[in-house]
């Protein structure tokens, strides 16, 4: 495994691996967890040379989010690279990623601006620019994401799409504890009362997928997923929707309906999401 730092070591890196075959992307702000492995897992079967960038990009955090205090362990991370058999980790700090605040960013403007966008008005905008840099830096063959993120995989989806990278995308399955709570990198900050409240989060998911394949409205559902939120101490709710799992916005026809969840949990703001198929029950 070769570990790198600059834009320059990285492509020199992958000039060979490119004519060799396919190259894979696993994008990561570190402090990497099962769920995370699961992402490399994927992509060491599927292509050829599997990368995996290490970085905590500030453009999508707010003016009052945990940038500072977000988990840092980049020892821990090498070592689990290292495991799941990755071929190349970009590690670059901020100075070399350039991500300055307000002079070059990417926006992908409605989905964006919804739901999670909403409750993290420039969060969107963050991730689609740093996104944005690593596609052009490593351009990989497949970027491998994971399902817990998503809103923010639709919008990448978008970007992609939008801007013609020639990327494929590969969601994989959201890695769950015993309880159902969604492996998280903020699930570091719970404390152990915390983190048995935490699985609220997946209850309300369950509930209202429920709901839904029982036949009940999308406001039925909602309603359903918010009392399960508010009932649990120590959970203060943020959102609870039933969306289109592609525009995010309220579904229009009979396929799979996306339940989403956010809320706070002590120090953690945790998102969650399901599908429901409607009628289904």
């Amino acid at each position: 495994m070769k570990v790198v730092r600059t834009v320059d070591e990285v492509r020199a890196e992958l000039a060979p691996r490119r004519s060799a075959g396919a190259i894979g992307l696993v994008p990561t702000m570190g402090a990497l967890h099962d769920g995370h492995r699961s992402l490399l897992r994927a992509a060491r079967q599927a292509v050829d040379a599997v990368v995996v960038s290490l970085f905590v990009n500030p453009l999508q955090f707010g003016p009052h989010e945990d940038f500072s205090a977000y988990p840092r362990g980049e020892s821990a991370d090498l070592a689990t690279c290292e495991q799941e058999r990755a071929d190349v980790v970009f590690a670059p700090n901020a100075a070399e990623m350039a991500m300055e605040s307000g002079v070059t960013t990417v926006t992908v403007a409605g989905l964006s601006e919804i739901v999670e966008g909403a409750a993290r008005p420039s969060h969107f905008q963050g991730v689609c620019t740093v996104v944005a840099k690593l596609l052009n830096i490593v351009r990989p063959d497949t970027l491998f994401l994971g399902q817990k993120d998503a809103q923010q995989n639709a919008v990448i989806a978008r970007l992609v799409a939008d801007l013609s990278y020639g990327v494929s995308i590969t969601v994989c399955p959201t890695v769950r504890e015993p309880d159902g709570l969604a492996l998280s990198s903020r699930n570091a900050y719970l404390s152990r009362s915390q983190r048995a409240d935490a699985a609220a989060l997946h209850r309300a998911l369950l509930t209202g997928r429920e709901r839904i394949e029982d036949g009940a409205t999308v406001e039925e559902a909602e309603r359903a997923m918010q009392e399960v939120l508010a009932a649990q101490r120590g959970v203060e709710p943020d959102y609870a929707r039933a969306v289109d799992p592609h525009s995010f916005k309220a579904p229009q026809d009979e396929g799979p309906v996306l339940l989403v969840v956010a809320a706070r949990v002590g120090e953690a703001r945790l998102i969650d999401n399901l599908t429901a198929h409607p009628g289904r029950g």
